[in-house]
């Protein structure tokens, strides 16, 4: 249906066939008929059909040209040809009709029409074609939005093949076939797999155009497009039956269909039904009944799909109607009960749960009239387990069956088999429900000890599910609670718990930048070489950073770090002050003796180098407080270490050790190890470790 693909074989043809070329007769006759076939094909396409339109008049005009002026019947036979095609194109809404009306115009002004051929109106043309370009042009201006939507570059495949569908759906309103197998091909060429395209094609082509080998046609092109839609073979073994295909192209077709890979088993299925529905009718009919169709075939195809499909389907109602439906004809067309039995049997080993297959079995018994096999079907079954209800469904069923069919002897015994079922059966649903009952009630606990704990997680009020009187005891116990935090709160200052904490801290001013900085970063402590720094004892506790700068204002100071007391924080009167060279540290020497707040400050150098060995010693110390190896500063050190080892608590427990030897714990937390045990006196009757003689035993044991 591709215009192109028509133009390029249709010039191809012209080009290289040689009686075309030629003009024979044979040729000629020849292209007419492919560009007639090209016109059903294409000639309907709305924006591009119109290029056959005009090959073929210039096909026809060439042949003009080839006839002698002076075979008037031979010219006049053809104009009326070209002219007939004008006509016809005229009457199609393609794209460019006004074109083509003034183009007509001019051709029958140049063949000797009086006709005005640059005029757009149809003055002097038939009125048959007048209507005709009319209703075109009409047809044309109503398809113009549907033809630019599907033509459209800047929209998704999406949207392209809704705007076709939408067209497709117009056209079929309008009711013209031709034009809906057009558009269809033009669908298709731009959506070659869409299955949902394919089946709405090949079902509106049954339909309507009923034509079997435009059908069979399209059904092959679908098949092999969309082999994975089961659909699309069921419809296509249908078309072929509708069309009176011979046995062996069915055949070929339903076993090609077989190859197939599809979503569902079920989809074989209806394959399988289709084929056995297809030989059943065949058979049946007037002029099958002697023909090479017989009920063999229909029983291999049963056998067939049995076969395929039992592992897949088991326990399916799709494979209880195909057996269902191979044993009813194995009755009515193979007329043998013994193998309609053998189909029965077959599905209750396959499905052997399924009530259903019981009662279809039981069913055609009854019909039969067999009801001893019946009932020896109901013994086998009654005791089953089916799914739902079906247990009780089918112990009722034998008891219907007895009081219909049956004896009393064996209604008797129908009803002793039955009783002690049902009773068992109604045990044990009782015990599921209490079983479900419980499991309920357990979910439902454990629902709400969920959301009680999600509430308790998330922080939610639960007061207002609670009774008035415990909902005034918590809001007491909370505002207790609040109290002692806020009392707690007030007997520990922030800036007492910042002191404890600290560990000697030792802050320094950077007066570069005019901020304070601390020695630790990151958690690490900051060493000082202490190569140009001042030490400067007995300060005034209250005094700060700024009164250092102040009083050293006319020196060098670099940084400055007051040493505090490691547990609270104060002042301790130390200070190490940085220079930024000697003259500025000499300077501040010479300051020593000199007051500051009402204290006689002691000013002296500090050099790390003169006593190594002793800040060695306390490196730990040294960490906190720089190299304080100078008189002053390893004194400061000294005194520090013997302050600290005079805080050490002593031991309130004293060993008293007494003249026998023994050692006791005395103190007011005074206790007694468990290996530790106090002398027991020992017995009068003990006597002591000397060795006896004999003697001393038989005197022993005679006065006892």
């Amino acid at each position: 249906m591709s215009v192109p693909l028509w133009c390029d074989y249709l010039n191809y043809v012209q080009e290289n066939d040689p009686s075309v070329s030629g003009c024979s007769a044979d040729g000629i006759s020849k292209l007419r008929n492919l560009f007639e076939r090209a016109l059903t094909a294409a000639g309907l396409h709305v924006s591009e059909g119109s290029q056959i339109w005009e090959a073929y008049r210039e096909f026809e005009q060439a042949i003009l040209l080839t006839i002698d002026e002076t075979d008037i019947k031979a010219r006049e036979a053809q104009i009326q040809q070209i002219r007939s095609l004008f006509q016809r194109q005229l009457s199609v809404p393609l794209e460019n009709l006004r074109p083509t009306l003034l183009s007509f115009k001019a051709w029958e002004v140049k063949h000797g029409n009086v006709l005005d051929a640059l005029s757009g109106d149809l003055d002097g043309i038939s009125s048959h074609v007048a209507s005709a370009y009319q209703k075109a042009m009409e047809m044309y201006i109503v398809r113009v939005h549907h033809e630019e939507q599907i033509s459209r570059k800047d929209v998704s495949d999406t949207e392209k093949f809704q705007n076709f569908m939408n067209y497709l759906k117009f056209e079929k309103s309008e009711g013209d076939p031709a034009r809906v197998q057009v558009l269809n091909e033009r669908a298709i060429t731009d959506f070659p797999v869409s299955s949902d395209l394919w089946l709405g094609y090949t079902q509106y082509l049954d339909k309507t155009l009923k034509v079997g080998n435009v059908i069979q046609d399209v059904y092959s092109r679908a098949t092999k497009n969309c082999p994975w839609v089961g659909e699309l073979w069921v419809q296509h073994l249908l078309s072929l039956e509708r069309n009176r295909a011979s046995e062996e192209v069915i055949s070929a077709v339903f076993e090609k269909s077989l190859t197939c890979s599809f979503t569902t088993f079920e989809e074989y299925l209806e394959l399988f039904l289709t084929r056995i529905d297809g030989l059943r009718r065949r058979i049946l009919s007037s002029g099958e009944v002697e023909g090479v169709l017989d009920y063999s075939l229909v029983r291999e195809t049963f056998k067939y799909a049995s076969d395929y499909l039992s592992s897949h389907l088991k326990n399916s109602d799709g494979l209880l109607n195909l057996h269902a439906y191979w044993a009813r004809l194995e009755l009515s067309l193979g007329k043998d009960l013994v193998t309609a039995r053998g189909v029965w049997e077959s599905l209750l080993k396959i499905s052997g749960s399924m009530l259903e297959a019981w009662q279809g079995y039981i069913a055609m018994e009854i019909e039969l009239g067999h009801t001893s096999e019946a009932r020896s079907i109901y013994k086998r079954c009654y005791s089953k387990r089916f799914a739902g209800t079906g247990s009780e469904d089918i112990c009722r069923a034998w008891l219907r069956f007895e009081r219909q069919f049956g004896t009393l002897e064996d209604f008797d015994h129908a009803v002793q088999k039955v009783t002690p079922r049902l009773e068992e059966l109604q045990l044990y649903r009782t015990q599921q429900e209490s079983k479900t009952f419980a499991g309920a009630m357990d979910q439902r606990e454990n629902t709400i000890k969920k959301i009680s704990r999600e509430k308790r997680k998330g922080g939610l009020d639960t007061t207002a599910e609670q009774s008035p009187a415990k909902r005034q005891k918590q809001i007491a116990q909370n505002q207790n609670k609040g109290y002692e935090k806020d009392k707690n709160d007030l007997q520990i200052p922030a800036e007492v718990n910042a002191a404890v904490e600290a560990t000697d801290k030792v802050e320094q001013r950077d007066i570069t930048h005019g901020k304070q900085t601390k020695d630790t970063e990151g958690g690490k402590l900051q060493e000082y070489t202490d190569q140009c720094t001042a030490f400067i004892s007995n300060l005034h506790l209250k005094t700060n950073y700024d009164d250092l700068r102040r009083f050293f204002g006319d020196v060098g100071v670099v940084s400055i770090r007051i040493l505090h007391d490691k547990f609270t924080g104060k002042s301790r009167g130390l200070a190490y002050v940085d220079f930024s060279d000697d003259e500025h540290l000499a300077a501040a020497v010479a300051k020593n003796k000199q007051m500051l707040l009402g204290k006689r400050l002691s000013i002296a150098r500090s050099d790390p180098k003169r006593n190594k060995k002793s800040s060695q010693s306390a490196p730990k110390e040294r960490a906190h407080t720089g190299d304080q190896s100078g008189s002053n500063g390893g004194s400061a050190s000294k005194r520090s270490v013997e302050i600290s080892k005079s805080r050490e608590p002593q031991n309130p427990h004293a060993v008293v050790r007494m003249r026998d030897g023994t050692a006791q714990l005395k103190g007011k937390t005074a206790f007694l190890p468990r290996n530790v045990r106090p002398n027991k006196p020992k017995a009068a009757d003990e006597g002591d470790d000397k060795p006896k003689s004999n003697e001393e035993f038989r005197k022993l044991f005679i006065s006892d």
